[in-house]
């Protein structure tokens, strides 16, 4: 069930019980990619926690089980509402998000775009074009990535385009990856107009199984999505030494899921492909050995 957000208190939280919260909700998690892990220099680890928390509530808000669309449009509207607010009002998140946004200097513009993104979660089922999904990329990804080199002190407009190919690869790495867990949410990520140049139903796509024709469609979308990965890549090299250790193991990660599809021959609708302890400790090895460069 997703919680309410906690009602307003008088007593001023301070920022070390906040971070506390905003760790433990990073731990209880699972995803893809590690949270704030040791690769991160320290002092940042509870910033990456709190901004992690502030999407990840968000996040819940708009997609766990529970209540109406109505209540979720509330939710986040609320959650808009305090992000904006002149205090936390109690708030372990935001008490958490002032105080990294104090001390990095960070935008609030970055979390009202992954709002939106949330917002779009409740009201947007399908994606006409797959410029429409790029937007959805731009707002619920790219963000996350200009919070991370903002709080390394290492964004510049250069890497800042960098950083948003890698994150709308990852974005839609996990799209692919995961078209049999959407279609029980009856969400499809392939573009409405990619499924007509295919042949291929809504239908097709909720159901499967993967006939020669989806597997075409899901080929164009992975040959895609490595020209984001492809055209992120330099920010491996050239973000701060920390972040950039951070960076290659989850580039290498998004790229074996491609990986794992193509070796499907482009089908994720009987299984799903996920990477496997043994396949981690390859990927380890790679990443000890300065891959990718």
């Amino acid at each position: 069930m997703t919680p309410a957000p906690p009602a307003p208190s008088s007593t001023p939280l301070p920022p070390v019980a906040a971070y506390a919260h905003c760790r433990r909700l990073a731990k209880s998690h699972y995803e893809n990619f590690p949270v704030a892990s040791r690769w991160i220099p320290a002092e940042l680890r509870d910033p990456v926690a709190a901004v992690y928390a502030f999407a990840r509530t968000a996040d819940d808000f708009a997609d766990e089980p529970g209540p109406s669309d109505e209540q979720r449009r509330t939710l986040l509207a609320d959650w808009r509402r305090r992000l904006h607010a002149p205090s936390p009002e109690g708030h372990p998140v935001f008490t958490a998000l002032a105080d990294a946004r104090a001390r990095y200097d960070l935008p609030v513009d970055p979390f009202d775009r992954l709002i939106t993104a949330f917002e779009r979660d409740v009201a947007v089922r399908r994606h006409p074009t797959f410029d429409d999904l790029l937007f959805y990329c731009r707002h619920s990804a790219n963000p996350v990535g200009e919070l991370v080199l903002r709080l390394h002190r290492a964004w510049t407009p250069e890497r800042g385009r960098w950083s948003d190919a890698l994150c709308t690869a990852l974005q839609l790495a996990n799209f692919w990856q995961d078209v049999a867990v959407d279609a029980r949410k009856d969400r499809i990520y392939f573009p409405l107009e990619d499924l007509r140049a295919a042949g291929v139903t809504e239908d097709n796509v909720l159901r499967g199984p993967a006939t020669p024709a989806l597997r075409g469609l899901m080929e164009k979308q992975v040959r895609r999505t490595w020209d984001f990965f492809q055209a992120g890549r330099p920010l491996l090299a050239d973000a701060p030494p920390g972040l950039r250790r951070e960076l290659r193991l989850v580039w290498l990660g998004g790229t074996a899921i491609l990986q794992k599809i193509e070796a499907r021959r482009f089908d994720t609708w009987s299984v799903r492909p996920a990477l496997s302890p043994w396949d981690w400790l390859r990927l380890g090895i790679r990443w000890w050995r300065g891959e990718p460069r």
